[in-house]
Formats: structure tokens, C-alpha cells, sequence
């Protein structure tokens, strides 16, 4: 298990969401390149994250300045990798290891979810590969290509 160092804006952060939505968050994401902040929640905590109609998250976004995402935390890789491309449905994870004996995540999605899977600019599969990187030690996350072009 990989030790998640917070800084104390994410400290910060975590804290408020906490407070806004009464989810419990165990790690937070800073993505200025998207505009935006990812919160990893802890199991089962998704329904408060969220809120009825999404109440929740957006009083926490409108508060905070930025779009908020949020995963659910699982200690199973393959699960946590699902969850962090919802809502694109994942077929099949594979892991694999490279030259540097590094963990490598082989996701494949259905061919219709391939677009929303890499989101624009790629945001989601960056998004993907920061979390698994931090929560499971993961050193990357590829799309596979399907070979029934």
C-alpha cells in the first residue's frame, strides 16, 4: 500500500468536503489543468458525496470554486480502477509489469464507452492513472486497443 502524502491545501480541502457533504475522503487531487478537484471518498460514502440530485456536490463546488469529481475507494485495484472511469463501463482489467518491473493496468472498456473512458483532452484516463498511482502503486493505466476495427 503506497503512503498518500496530503499537502495542507488538500488537508484543507478534504476537511471542507467533509463538512459540506458528510462524506468521508481519504485523499484529494488538484487538477488545474482541468479545473477541477478529485476527491477519493471512502466506501459506501458516494450517496453523501453526491446528495439528493447531486445537492451536495454541487453546494461543495459552487464553494470551492472548481468542478468536483468524485471516486469511490476500494483496496481491490481492479475495482478501484472501475470506479475511477464510471460512468464508462469497463470489460476486463488486466495487470502487467515493464522493463522496470513496474505495475502496469490494462483496461478495456466496451467500444462505445472508449471515448467517455479518455474524456476530453484525456482528463479521465489522467485522472485514472494519478489515482491508481497514488492508492494502489500502479505506474500506469492503458487503454487497450480492440482489434475489431
Amino acid at each position: 500500500m503506497p503512503q498518500v502524502t496530503l499537502t495542507e491545501e488538500c488537508m484543507r480541502l478534504i476537511s471542507q468536503f467533509e463538512s459540506l457533504t458528510g462524506a468521508g475522503s481519504r485523499d484529494c487531487i488538484v487538477d488545474n489543468r482541468n479545473e477541477r478537484i478529485i476527491f477519493v471518498i471512502n466506501p459506501g460514502d458516494m450517496g453523501l458525496a453526491i446528495g439528493k440530485s447531486g445537492s451536495s456536490i454541487k453546494k461543495a463546488s459552487d464553494v470551492m470554486g472548481k468542478r468536483i469529481e468524485v471516486v469511490e475507494y476500494s483496496a481491490d485495484p481492479s475495482q478501484f480502477l472501475r470506479n475511477c472511469f464510471l460512468p464508462a463501463q469497463v470489460t476486463g482489467i488486466d495487470f502487467d509489469t515493464d522493463e522496470e518491473d513496474q505495475q502496469i493496468a490494462l483496461i478495456d472498456v466496451r467500444d462505445e464507452d472508449r471515448g467517455l473512458a479518455i474524456g476530453k483532452a484525456g482528463k479521465n484516463i489522467f485522472k485514472a492513472k494519478v489515482l491508481a498511482q497514488r492508492q494502489h502503486d500502479i505506474a500506469d493505466v492503458q487503454l487497450m486497443q480492440n482489434d475489431s476495427a
